[in-house]
């Protein structure tokens, strides 16, 4: 996988090191889980307020001495979620890396879904429970528990620049991303920018993200009337807007389930495959459900358009009458492959809603978001060295692999520093469950991502 060789002589000390502060690093993530960082308005935000805080003192704990919370304003004067930003400025000739994660968590949920408290990080066997104990605050760890064994294994000889940078709102949409990159370009500019928000292969396996999937999301409403009225008086002539709806949305998949919406495109077949049962273990997918689609399982999760029915307006059944509904709305999430360009896809996803036979009913399109795919160079010095850092630290070789979900904020990291080379990891695995009930981390892989980590600014040192 890896076609050129780097200097990894202080691995070993290093990985001896990591092993020595791991019961350290386990409590201090501990106490991050512990508060519900959640940053949607309707949460308390405050505890996004003591997160940052607690990550700022994690921060000076590492060895970072400049560590400051960060906002940047946006929209009709909005203020962003605080980030952390802390700098250790590189020696001359060395380069300098941005560390990228982020403190902001998913809210816990159905509390009854929970095998244990979803703000208590509770270890069972090789894996620690909680919310945020895989995405993304093992994340965080993982940048300061290497920076922290850097220094001590390193010292003086610690010469690569280091920029922290951990993100308040993410699980929100980062809506001041942007706002933030412009505000502080200069403070944020780096050679490589590392980003621990992904997952590895399977448990005992990493792997380099190389290629994510962009994303669009759109509403489509249907009107069949001026107004609701009997189904027993007017029903039969008049069709409910649920039912037409419902017609249309059918309309986007064919009859094997891929998305039959004419101009998206598909990217070249991954080099590495996902075994069908191990897919259908880690997705919970029912036995009797067919899989969707055509192609290999790694080209339809990584490399082709993937649409999903996300939220419906309609009446519900406990509130339900013989009425024929005049109006109904529903929220679709479009994936796309590497390569396809948001807002054309929005116009085709458009365009092919409204050659759809509705019966006249009037329709609706309107786009909510858009986010860009990215395909990493695998052939470049940044990527190589990742990988061999993963391979040297497991053991074994690292998978190069494409990811089903977006990170959007990619492509604003590339458009502000198009030089700088963007290294995707972390520390997630098929059965991490992230924004799920029982969210886990696989300690074993937890700690060698450190390792990695830390062989990786090492080598550049």
């Amino acid at each position: 996988m890896t076609s050129l060789s780097f200097n990894f002589s202080s691995a070993d000390r290093l990985t001896q090191q990591v092993e020595e502060q791991f019961d350290a690093e386990l409590a201090r993530l501990r106490d991050l889980v512990a508060i519900p960082s959640v940053a949607w308005e309707s949460f308390d935000l405050s505890q996004v307020e003591r997160s940052a805080l607690k990550v700022q003192e994690l921060a000076l704990e590492a060895g970072f001495e400049q560590v400051e919370i960060l906002r940047a304003s946006y929209g009709q004067g909005k203020e962003g979620m605080p980030a952390v930003v802390a700098q250790k400025p590189a020696a001359e000739g060395y380069p300098t890396f941005l560390l990228y994660a982020h403190h902001d968590v998913q809210p816990a949920g159905d509390p009854a879904l929970w095998e244990t408290e979803p703000f208590e990080a509770t270890r069972v066997g090789d894996r620690l429970f909680g919310r945020g104990t895989a995405d993304d605050k093992a994340g965080i760890m993982v940048h300061l528990a290497a920076v922290r064994a850097l220094w001590q294994v390193l010292g003086e000889d610690f010469k690569v620049g280091v920029t922290l940078f951990i993100e308040g709102e993410e699980e929100a949409g980062s809506p001041s991303f942007e706002a933030f990159l412009e505000t502080y370009r200069q403070k944020l500019a780096a050679d490589y920018i590392v980003v621990a928000d992904s997952a590895n292969w399977k448990e005992g396996v990493p792997a380099l993200t190389t290629g994510l999937r962009g994303v669009i999301s759109a509403d489509i409403s249907v009107r069949v009337a001026s107004h609701a009225v009997h189904s027993g008086m007017f029903g039969g002539p008049l069709l409910d807007a649920p039912t037409v709806l419902v017609q249309l949305l059918a309309s986007l998949h064919d009859s094997q389930g891929s998305v039959a919406v004419e101009g998206l495109i598909h990217a070249p077949e991954p080099e590495v495959e996902y075994n069908t049962e191990d897919f259908r273990r880690d997705s919970g997918i029912l036995p009797s459900m067919k899989l969707a689609g055509r192609g290999s399982l790694t080209s339809r999760l990584w490399a082709q358009p993937a649409l999903s029915l996300i939220g419906m307006d309609i009446t519900p059944v406990d509130s339900s009458s013989n009425t024929i509904a005049a109006s109904a709305r529903a929220r679709i999430s479009l994936r796309l492959a590497p390569g396809q360009d948001p807002a054309q896809a929005h116009l085709f996803l458009e365009k092919h809603l409204e050659a759809q036979n509705i019966h006249g009913a009037q329709l609706t399109y309107q786009a909510i978001d858009s986010g860009q795919p990215y395909q990493a160079e695998l052939e470049g010095e940044g990527a190589q060295l990742a990988l061999a850092a993963l391979e040297e630290a497991w053991g074994l070789e690292a998978v190069a692999t494409g990811m089903g979900g977006s990170i959007p904020f990619i492509a604003s990291f590339k458009e502000a520093y198009p030089q700088a080379q963007i290294l995707i990891t972390g520390v997630e695995d098929p059965d991490t469950r992230a924004h799920s009930a029982n969210e886990s981390l696989y300690l074993p892989d937890f700690k060698k991502a450190i390792v990695a980590e830390a062989i990786m600014l090492a080598a550049k040192s």
